[in-house]
């Protein structure tokens, strides 16, 4: 398991999957707010579906994020679009609605960068949300990612289009947290 603060990221266990799916992928607006595409039922047991894990697959790297004291699941993080040839990766997380507002997303967002940085040797780390995602926006920038850009319009939620900020970070840049 990789450490932070307060959160731990691990591989994800079959026994996540429902409570990702019905925390996570069941709050629709959420969902439909960080999904690149519409949001739709999931057929329960589906093997192609969010969260489930295809372990043969190279460009994504899926954790459950776990709370450090207690070890309870609080959501989903991920290392995706990886390319190993340019060391480039994005980041994603979301957070079971119990687990927001508490300093977790600045905690995932570090270990994350642990990961890309000093296990996976990236050196180039991207985020892209929508631009009122107050609380990513914080974690990226608290971690010392830079905002790079607005892609206007690049996001049709809800039925609205919505803009997305870019942000990155490279590898001689981050300052991990010192861990006592």
């Amino acid at each position: 398991m990789l450490r932070g603060e307060k959160v731990g990221l691990r591989a994800r266990h079959d026994e996540d999957i429902p409570v990702l799916r019905s925390e996570l992928h069941g709050d629709v607006v959420n969902s439909s707010r960080a999904e690149g595409g519409p949001w739709r039922p999931i057929t329960p047991g589906s093997k192609d579906a969010p969260f489930v894990v295809d372990d043969k697959e190279q460009k994504i790297v899926p954790f459950s994020v776990v709370e450090l004291e207690g070890g309870s699941l609080i959501g989903s993080a991920n290392l995706w679009g990886i390319d190993t040839h340019n060391r480039f990766a994005h980041l994603g997380l979301g957070l079971l609605p119990s687990s927001r507002g508490k300093g977790y997303g600045t905690d995932v967002v570090e270990v994350l960068c642990h990961y890309g940085f000093v296990v996976r040797g990236m050196q180039r780390l991207q985020i892209e949300t929508l631009s009122d995602n107050a609380g990513m926006l914080r974690a990226a920038e608290r971690n010392g990612f830079v905002r790079e850009g607005v892609m206007r319009s690049s996001a049709w939620v809800l039925g609205e289009f919505m803009d997305e900020v870019v942000l990155g970070l490279l590898a001689h840049e981050w300052k991990p947290a010192s861990k006592s």
